[in-house]
C-alpha cells in the first residue's frame, strides 16, 4: 500500500496540466491507488468561485486547495492538483499545509510560445489584446519552480512518458 500524496502541478495555461493529471488519475485508479483530481478551473466554479486572479485572490485559491488536499490525504487518498499556482512563496505554503514530506511538485514546463499555440480557451489571444488583466505569462508573473520533484516538458515529452515519471517518484 501507498501511502498518500498530493502531486501538485504547476505551470502555464495550455502547459498540459489538467491532462497529464487526468491520464495520471486514470493510471493510479487502475492500479487500484484511491486518488482525487482537484483541477484549478473545475475550483473556480465552486470552492474557489467567488476569487478573481489577483495576487491575494491567487494565494487564497492555492491555501484553500492545499487544505482540501491534507484532507485527502489524512483520509489515505492521493490528491492530484492541476493549478498555474504561478507564486513560489504560495506553493511553498500549500508544502506546509500538506506536509513536505507528501507533496509532489510537479513542474509542467511547456514553453509559452507551445501553450500560446495550443490556446485552446483563446486565453493568449485575449491577454495579448489586453482583454484579460494579470494573465500569467503575459501580464502577470509565472516563477517556475527552482527545484520540482520532477519537471515535465510536453513539447518534448508523450503524455504516456509524463504519466510514468510521475509513477515512478
Amino acid at each position: 500500500m501507498h501511502d498518500a500524496r498530493t502531486f501538485w502541478l504547476t505551470g502555464l495555461s495550455g502547459a498540459g496540466k489538467s491532462t497529464i493529471a487526468s491520464a495520471l488519475q486514470e493510471r493510479l485508479t487502475q492500479a487500484g491507488r484511491h486518488c482525487t483530481l482537484l483541477d484549478g478551473d473545475v475550483l473556480r466554479t465552486g470552492l474557489c468561485a467567488d476569487l478573481g486572479f489577483s495576487p491575494e485572490s491567487r494565494a487564497e485559491n492555492i491555501r484553500r486547495v492545499a487544505h482540501v488536499c491534507k484532507l485527502f490525504n489524512d483520509a489515505g487518498v492521493t490528491a492530484i492538483v492541476a493549478l498555474i499556482s504561478p507564486y513560489a512563496h504560495d506553493r511553498d505554503k500549500a508544502r506546509q499545509i500538506i506536509d513536505a514530506s507528501k507533496f509532489l511538485e510537479i513542474h509542467v514546463a511547456t514553453s509559452i510560445e507551445l501553450c500560446e499555440r495550443r490556446d485552446p480557451k483563446g486565453l493568449y489571444a485575449k491577454a495579448r489584446a489586453g482583454e484579460i488583466k494579470q494573465f500569467t505569462g503575459i501580464s502577470a508573473p509565472y516563477e517556475a519552480p527552482v527545484a520540482p520533484s520532477c519537471r515535465l516538458d510536453t513539447g518534448q515529452l508523450a503524455l504516456a512518458d509524463c504519466v510514468e515519471l510521475l509513477c515512478r517518484l
